[in-house]
């Protein structure tokens, strides 16, 4: 994984957390949290009778900054299959963002959450545990 590369993406995004050292996993961690609630926030700003559509747009634009940030820091001749499935997570995510961008729903943004949320879990535990980069 680029950590120059994540890290230049991050900085282009809106953050209240700060990542120590160029800790690579703690910075995919961060990056999962940053993605999902811009997610929740693009659901929550989605009811067209509140008006909002300045902060949606603004959320949809985040997530999908974050979502490349991590497909582009994927390493895939390091990382395997895991790199190709988060590659693929990451992809479904976008996928879901974009459809319901389109069709002004909130359902499959809603389900990519709960996938991305699993792996979030998982980047946290190895985050603590000081998995080597």
């Amino acid at each position: 994984m680029s950590v120059k590369k994540m890290m230049e993406a991050y900085t282009k995004t809106d953050h209240t957390n700060v990542v120590e050292g160029n800790d690579p996993v703690a910075i995919v961690a961060l990056l999962f949290d940053e993605l999902i609630r811009a997610m929740q926030d693009f659901i929550q700003h989605s009811d067209p009778e509140k008006g909002e559509k300045d902060v949606r747009s603004r959320q949809f634009s985040r997530s999908l900054t974050i979502i490349y940030a991590l497909q582009t820091s994927l390493n895939f001749e390091e990382g395997g299959d895991i790199a190709n499935n988060l590659f693929q997570l990451y992809e479904y995510a976008r996928q879901q963002l974009l459809q319901d961008w389109k069709d002004n729903t909130i359902e499959g943004t809603e389900k990519a959450i709960i996938s991305l949320d699993e792996i979030r879990d998982a980047w946290h535990q190895l985050s603590r545990e000081g998995a080597p980069s």
